[in-house]
């Protein structure tokens, strides 16, 4: 594809960006023996797994299929979105109102509560009643209510991250990011149904995530948390590339959060919004990209003065590279970002970013024989396998961002 800079802000890149992933998946991710969709397929569209069915990535897929079938005016996509949410509520969701984390076929392989998951569940409905799937409205409600019930606390005004089966125990872990992706799904709950609930929920997160717990690190967003959401400076220090709670600051998760801030702004404006989007995208390109190669490296370790560092055991300074892999998720929330601080501000330098990052996504992360975007690169920006959607991945991150700034630009 030869694109034009000029051209990334037009309705029909944004448009072809979004055909160019659904034509990847569909009609080949429909599963008709077991219902729901087939998650895991190589590079060349071929299927390599074709019965674990994770939460994730069948609320991930709904959230697709009912942007696109919004975006492109195509009701094969909202019904393909309609099977996801019976799916859902027939298999993932359990006797005790949770939503399981990982089917294989139609059986449980693994029955624990993940906020994280639940978010999704939330904004899964969200999106699909947004799109005009009325059904979806009832399982909405019920899924606020069950994450009232069993992850909110008031005392922190944040919720756990995961619960056993039962509902019944709770982990001592504590987590931005499953609080993050809640914020987000509160978020679509608002513009799904105009109940100021959920955007008053949501504004409460950001405050609680983006000023608070960040005013425990220099003003940007660490991750991993003890119980009683102070910072943990060693969770997962041995396991810098865990998939969901990796080591350190996630540049990823800056230019994310500046994303929701900015919409978050539009529906419950605040003073302190914009300034910190501003300082968490700023920080992110400043230290995450890469000068040399393109692209953001992954994550970046916490800054620790002489004493903390003594008292913990680690290393004093820091601000290092951690892990130089290139995550396709990271660039298209930075792409949003980046959009939406252009248009906010209307300050050349995001308009720079904008173009910058897609073009570099463009010639290295989108597939332009097969469609769809690889997952991961490394610091050479070569991929390491021919998986392109492994479970849980589906391409929503770069749909949302496309949605996003469709909607605006």
């Amino acid at each position: 594809m030869s694109t034009q800079r000029s051209d990334y802000r037009s309705k029909t890149f944004l448009k072809s960006q979004v055909e160019s992933i659904v034509d990847f998946y569909y009609p080949a991710c429909i599963d008709n023996e077991l219902g729901g969709y087939i998650n895991q397929f190589r590079d060349d569209g071929s299927i390599y797994d074709a019965t674990t069915k994770h939460l994730v990535g069948t609320c991930r897929f709904i959230y697709v299929f009912a942007t696109a079938a919004t975006m492109l005016e195509k009701p094969e996509y909202l019904e393909a979105a309609r099977r996801g949410v019976k799916f859902l509520l027939n298999h993932h969701r359990q006797p005790n109102g949770g939503y399981a984390w990982v089917l294989d076929g139609l059986a449980i392989n693994d029955a624990t509560n993940h906020c994280y998951g639940h978010a999704f569940v939330l904004l899964a409905y969200a999106t699909a009643l947004k799109a005009g799937i009325t059904e979806a409205a009832e399982p909405l409600a019920e899924t606020f209510d069950l994450m009232e019930r069993h992850f909110w606390r008031p005392n922190d005004q944040l919720y756990v991250d995961e619960i056993t089966p039962n509902l019944s125990t709770v982990d001592p872990y504590r987590g931005q990011n499953a609080n993050m992706h809640t914020c987000e799904a509160m978020i679509a709950a608002f513009e799904a149904t105009d109940d100021k609930r959920y955007i008053d929920r949501a504004t409460t997160l950001a405050k609680r995530v983006c000023v608070d717990l960040a005013g425990q690190s220099n003003g940007m967003v660490w991750e991993h948390f003890k119980e009683d959401w102070s910072i943990d400076w060693e969770y997962n220090i041995d396991d810098p590339k865990n998939l969901f709670r990796p080591y350190g600051y996630l540049v990823g998760h800056w230019t994310e959060w500046a994303k929701l801030l900015l919409i978050l702004e539009e529906h419950n404006p605040e003073d302190w919004m914009l300034p910190q989007a501003k300082r968490l995208f700023d920080a992110a390109v400043d230290q995450g990209w890469d000068d040399e190669n393109g692209g953001f490296n992954y994550s970046i370790s916490p800054v620790i003065d002489a004493g903390r560092a003594s008292a913990l055991g680690l290393p004093a300074g820091g601000g290092e590279v951690i892990d130089t892999d290139r995550y396709y998720w990271v660039l298209s929330e930075t792409i949003a970002a980046a959009g939406l601080l252009a248009e906010r501000t209307g300050e050349q330098t995001y308009w720079d970013w904008y173009d910058r990052t897609w073009e570099w996504s463009l010639a290295n992360l989108v597939d332009q024989q097969h469609g769809g975007w690889y997952r991961i690169l490394d610091s050479q920006n070569q991929r390491y396998d021919d998986l392109k959607s492994p479970p849980s991945k589906t391409d929503y991150h770069p749909t949302a961002a496309c949605w996003e700034l469709f909607k605006r630009l």
